[in-house]
């Protein structure tokens, strides 16, 4: 637990992301691209069957969640959650384009902490990216363990650790560099909250999971110039990011941008194409 106010804490996540939901409907697709091995890995440890009732927590656009639908189909159902209305919204709409059944693909808001649905339910949950957002994980996984059938199966996979995701470093230490924030309190739930070694593992054998499996997987963030890597950064940050820039002067703004940039053409090709590499945790864990 932080020793922030939980409560503050959750509403400002809230929040940004409501407002941040637009970008992730339009400008996300060069994070989903990376993040494909992530959503692969995460289905194949699930193995959905047809008749299975499965969960999405944290679902965003709901794209792992429509790959589960036509997994379960047609007796199962999955249930699409986030934390933020507006993503609900817009899962919800993409489901719909595409003539899924609401039998089949149910949209709704639902935080971690608080799964509304009753103790041994679900064949299976998968969280991608959200687990390490939680004020208390430790009450979420417990959440995760209480809603799910015995031999049921949660796949969820959060950020390493921040030296081996160099695009998230560049981004969080050149603010501190410049003065224009503080290094974030380590107890306030982010990105690297449980990237900790042995952290995630121990969390989830705490709340009752049976010998939980974490692995290492290698990912690449790759753009096709410095501007669009600028662009996608600034519309899909959540919280911290995006008070900096709003808080700079306008000078402040294009130093700070020459000298993320000046560290992201390292890792530019001749092309002009970044490409960075990153390290996520990816976990399987059974009731």
């Amino acid at each position: 637990m932080t020793s922030l106010d939980p409560d503050e804490i959750r509403a400002a996540q809230r929040a940004a992301w409501e407002s941040s939901a637009p970008a992730w409907d339009t400008g996300g697709d060069s994070f989903y691209a990376a993040t494909a091995p992530i959503s692969d890995w995460l289905i194949e440890k699930l193995d959905p069957a047809s008749g299975q009732r499965l969960l999405e927590l944290a679902a965003g656009r709901g794209d792992i969640s429509l790959t589960l639908a036509g997994k379960v189909a047609p007796d199962g159902s999955v249930i699409c959650t986030d934390g933020a209305e507006a993503m609900v919204e817009i899962a919800e709409r993409r489901a719909s384009a595409l003539g899924i059944p609401d039998e089949l693909l149910t949209h709704k808001p639902m935080d971690l902490e608080w799964i509304d649905a009753d103790a041994a339910s679900l064949d299976g949950i998968a969280c991608r990216f959200g687990y390490m957002l939680c004020v208390d994980p430790e009450a979420a996984f417990h959440e995760a363990r209480r809603v799910l059938k015995p031999g049921g199966r949660l796949v969820l996979s959060v950020w390493d650790q921040l030296d081996d995701n160099p695009w998230f470093k560049i981004v969080r230490e050149e603010p501190v560099k410049a003065g224009l924030t503080q290094e974030p309190e380590p107890s306030v739930p982010g990105p690297f909250s449980l990237s900790a070694p042995g952290q995630l593992r121990e969390l989830l054998a705490g709340a009752g999971f049976v010998e939980p499996i974490v692995e290492s997987v290698e990912i690449t963030f790759q753009e096709p110039s410095l501007d669009a890597a600028w662009d996608t950064i600034v519309g899909m940050s959540a919280v911290s990011f995006k008070r900096v820039l709003t808080d700079a002067s306008p000078a402040e703004h294009y130093k700070l941008r020459d000298a993320i940039e000046a560290r992201w053409s390292e890792f530019a090709g001749p092309d002009g194409q970044i490409s960075m590499p990153g390290r996520v945790l990816c976990a399987l864990a059974e009731a």
